[in-house]
C-alpha cells in the first residue's frame, strides 16, 4: 500500500504539464504528444511482467525506481535550464521512460500480494490499484506542505520522492511463507483496510477543498499532513494483531510445506487431501466441494460437454479472444472511455487556468480521489447488478458512460463551478471503467490468461488519448487559441485607429 501511494506520477501530469508548457513554449499539440508518451509509458508493462518472473521482486522495483528517476529528473533539469532543451521526441522518450516505472511497481506490488493472498484477489487488487489513484491527491498534498519556490520543483519531487520510498521497500515487498487459505479473520482486516481508504480519500477531499477556499497558515497545512501520515501507518497495526486460533482451523489450514489445494479450482475426480482428513472434515469438505460446483453449474460456468474451441465463461488464449466481438467491443468501449477520461486528467492544468484558475493541483487532487472511490464503488455496484439482481456487468459501463459524457459537458460549458463538477463526475466513471471491465474480461474469457488480456486491454489508454487528446482536443484548443488572438488584434488595430482619428482632430482643432 505505501509503495502504491506513490506510484502514481502519472495522474499528477496535469499539475506539471503546464510547468513544461510555460518553461520550454510548447503548444497543446506538443503538451498532448507528451501525454500521449506518459500514457504508453504507464501502460506497457509486458517488460516488468517479464522480468517479475525471472528476478526477485526487489529488482523489479529497483528498476523501476531508476527508471523513475532518470525520466522525470531528466524532465525537471530541462525545465529548470540546467541542461540545453531536447528536441520533442527526445522529451517523450524521457516522460516515457520516467512513467513506465510505475508499470514495475504496480508489477512487484500486485505479484506479491496476489501470492501472499491467493483466496483474496479482488480485495488485495481493488485496494492496491486504488491507492495507485490516490496517490496523485498524496504526493500534491507533500508537495503543498514542502512548499517549493517554484512549480518546476514539483517535477523534482515527482522524481526523487517515489525513488526513495520504493528503494526503502523494496526488500519488504516480497512473498512471504504462512498459510495461503482463507482465514475468519481476513474480512475482518480487509474490511478495516477498506475502511481506512474511504476515511483517506474523504480526509484528503476535505483538506483540499479547505486549502482551496481559505488560505492556511504553513504550521496548519502541516498538521493535515502528518494526520495523513498517521492514516496511512494504521493498516500496520493489522499485522501486530494477533487473534485466538480454532484448532479446527489448524487442521484444514496445511503447512507451508505441505501441498496446497486451492479451494477455487475445482476437477470432476476428488482431491486427494480429502481422503487425508478426518472423517468429519472430509465429508465437510465433499459438501464444500460439491455445494461450489452445482452453483458454478447453476451460472454456466461447467463445461457440460465437449466443443469445438472455448464458449463465454471458459478458458481463452489472447489469439482465441482477438477473434471474438465480445473482446473488441469491451476494448472499444475502454478506448471511449478511458480515452476521454485521461484526456481531461492530462488537460486539467490548462483548463483551469482557462477558468480563471490559479492552483490546478486542487483539481488534479480531486480527480484522483474521485477515480480512487469510482474504482471501488465500481466493482461494488456491479457485483449487487450481476449477483444480487442477475443483470449483466456491462449495464453499469452503459451508465457509467452515460454520466461521463454529462461531465464532459459540463467541462465544455464553463459555468460557474463547472471544474468541480466535471471533475467529480469524469473521474468517478474513469475509475468505474478500471473496475468493472476487468471482471467482466474474466468473466466472458477466463482466468487462465487474464494476465494477456489484462496488458492488451490497457493499450486502449494511449491509443485513445491519441486520439481525444493529440488529434482532437489539441486541434480545436489551438484553434480557438489562435481565433482569439486574431481577434484580439483586430480589437486592438480597430483601437488604436480610433485613438489615432480622436487625435488627429484634436490637433486639427
Amino acid at each position: 500500500m505505501w509503495m502504491q501511494s506513490c506510484s502514481g506520477p502519472g495522474y499528477i501530469f496535469g499539475s506539471i504539464s503546464s510547468v513544461i508548457k510555460t518553461s520550454l513554449n510548447y503548444n497543446q499539440k506538443q503538451i498532448s504528444k507528451l501525454g500521449v508518451a506518459k500514457d504508453l509509458g504507464g501502460s506497457i508493462g509486458l517488460i516488468a511482467g517479464t522480468l517479475s518472473e525471472i528476478l526477485p521482486l526487489w529488482s523489479v522495483s529497483l528498476v523501476g525506481a531508476l527508471q523513475n528517476l532518470m525520466g522525470y529528473g531528466s524532465v525537471w533539469l530541462i525545465v529548470t535550464g540546467k541542461v540545453p532543451v531536447f528536441p520533442l521526441w527526445a522529451m517523450c522518450v524521457l516522460i516515457f521512460v520516467g512513467n513506465n516505472g510505475e508499470t514495475y511497481f504496480n508489477t512487484a506490488a500486485l505479484v506479491s500480494g496476489l501470492q501472499n493472498f491467493p483466496e483474496s484477489t479482488g480485495p488485495v487488487v481493488g485496494i492496491l490499484k486504488g491507492f495507485t489513484a490516490l496517490s496523485g491527491a498524496i504526493l500534491s498534498q507533500i508537495y503543498t506542505l514542502i512548499n517549493f519556490p517554484d512549480q518546476s520543483s514539483f517535477i523534482f519531487m515527482v522524481a526523487v520522492g517515489p525513488t526513495m520510498v520504493v528503494i526503502a521497500l523494496m526488500f519488504i515487498i516480497r512473498p512471504v511463507g504462512g498459510h495461503k487459505q482463507v482465514r475468519p479473520s481476513d474480512g475482518s482486516s480487509f474490511t478495516l483496510v477498506y475502511c481506512v481508504c474511504l476515511l483517506l480519500a474523504t480526509y484528503l477531499m476535505a483538506i483540499m477543498i479547505l486549502e482551496d477556499l481559505v488560505s492556511m497558515s504553513h504550521n496548519l497545512v502541516t498538521v493535515f499532513t502528518l494526520i495523513l501520515f498517521v492514516l496511512l501507518l494504521i493498516p500496520v497495526g493489522l499485522s501486530f494483531r494477533e487473534e485466538p486460533r480454532d484448532p479446527a482451523e489448524e487442521i484444514l489450514l496445511p503447512r507451508p510445506e505441505q501441498h496446497e489445494v486451492v479451494s477455487s479450482e475445482f476437477k470432476n475426480e476428488k482431491p486427494e487431501e480429502v481422503d487425508s482428513l478426518a472423517v468429519p472434515e472430509g465429508q465437510k469438505r465433499n459438501a464444500l466441494l460439491q455445494a461450489e460446483l452445482f452453483r458454478a453449474a447453476a451460472e454456466g460456468a461447467v463445461r457440460v460437454k465437449k466443443r469445438k474451441g472455448p464458449r463465454r465463461g471458459e478458458d481463452f488464449t489472447l489469439t482465441q479472444a482477438l477473434i471474438r466481438a465480445d473482446f473488441w467491443l469491451i476494448m472499444f468501449s475502454l478506448l471511449l472511455g478511458g480515452g476521454s477520461g485521461l484526456t481531461v486528467i492530462d488537460d486539467l492544468g490548462q483548463m483551469s487556468q482557462s477558468l480563471g484558475y490559479a492552483n490546478p493541483h486542487i483539481f488534479v487532487s480531486m480527480i484522483c480521489i474521485w477515480n480512487f472511490l469510482g474504482r471501488v464503488a465500481g466493482g461494488y455496484v456491479s457485483e449487487i447488478f450481476v449477483k444480487d439482481h442477475a443483470h449483466p456487468r456491462p449495464i453499469v459501463i452503459v451508465m457509467a458512460q452515460l454520466v461521463m459524457a454529462v461531465g464532459h459537458v459540463f467541462f465544455a460549458m464553463g459555468w460557474p463551478g463547472a471544474m468541480y463538477i466535471g471533475t467529480l463526475l469524469v473521474g468517478l466513471c474513469y475509475g468505474a471503467h478500471w473496475a468493472i471491465m476487468p471482471a467482466t474480461v474474466s468473466e466472458l474469457f477466463g482466468l487462465k490468461k487474464f494476465g494477456a488480456f489484462y496488458n492488451f486491454l490497457s493499450l486502449a489508454n494511449p491509443a485513445g488519448t491519441l486520439i481525444f487528446s493529440s488529434v482532437i482536443a489539441s486541434s480545436i484548443y489551438d484553434y480557438e487559441a489562435e481565433k482569439q488572438a486574431r481577434q484580439h488584434r483586430i480589437k486592438s488595430h480597430i483601437s488604436g485607429s480610433i485613438l489615432s482619428g480622436m487625435f488627429a482632430q484634436d490637433e486639427s482643432r
